[in-house]
């Protein structure tokens, strides 16, 4: 039996690059486990509302059944990742706390995740050859830009095309200095343990 999780992500880019991002995590764990991941995209700011996520949720609970999780990715943005991850937990919760649900927010955005790993990254996408991760990653608003303007094909960054293909060559040990991505491996780690151990 295949582990079923249902994600919950804002952006076009994320509906490839974070269940990419999960298979990486599971093929490090548990190498060979069935997974089926549903992704589903909901627009930050509509995401946020009163109502929205809730329905989300209900959504999400619909395609992974009764023996599914769900996970919620979404930009931090200039939201304290501290403040806000835990009242959508909680708005989540109160919806199906029949299954495991996760929030993750990237502090700022998905992006910052790449320039932690940045050295991982050397030469793909345009990206240049010396790339070095900034000293803070998750510090730094206009994490696209930031790749942007290091990459050295001068034709910038683009979130549908680039997003999924940096993050299939992302190094998972780089990504984890930043606290965020940190989160998101561990609770991805929790839910298919969790899944695993019921199964």
């Amino acid at each position: 039996m295949p582990v079923v999780l249902a994600c919950v992500v804002e952006g076009d880019g994320d509906l490839q690059a974070v269940p990419i991002a999960i298979r990486k995590i599971v093929q490090e764990i548990n190498p060979g486990l069935g997974l089926k991941i549903h992704p589903l995209r909901v627009p930050r700011n509509k995401l946020v509302k009163p109502g929205e996520l809730e329905r989300s949720i209900e959504l999400a609970a619909r395609r992974v059944g009764s023996s599914g999780a769900i996970l919620v990715i979404v930009d931090s943005d200039d939201d304290c990742p501290a403040t806000l991850g835990p009242q959508l937990l909680a708005r989540a919760r109160k919806v199906r706390s029949d299954l495991p649900i996760s929030v993750v927010l990237a502090k700022r955005e998905f992006e910052a995740w790449f320039l932690a790993s940045a050295r991982s990254l050397r030469g793909l996408r345009g990206l240049a050859s010396d790339l070095e991760p900034p000293p803070d990653p998750e510090s730094i608003r206009g994490a696209k830009e930031w790749l942007a303007a290091r990459m050295t094909s001068g034709r910038g960054y683009t979130e549908t095309l680039d997003q999924s293909a940096l993050t299939a060559s992302l190094d998972l040990l780089q990504a984890r200095t930043a606290p965020s991505f940190d989160k998101f491996f561990r609770d991805v780690v929790a839910i298919v343990e969790g899944l695993t151990d019921l199964g």
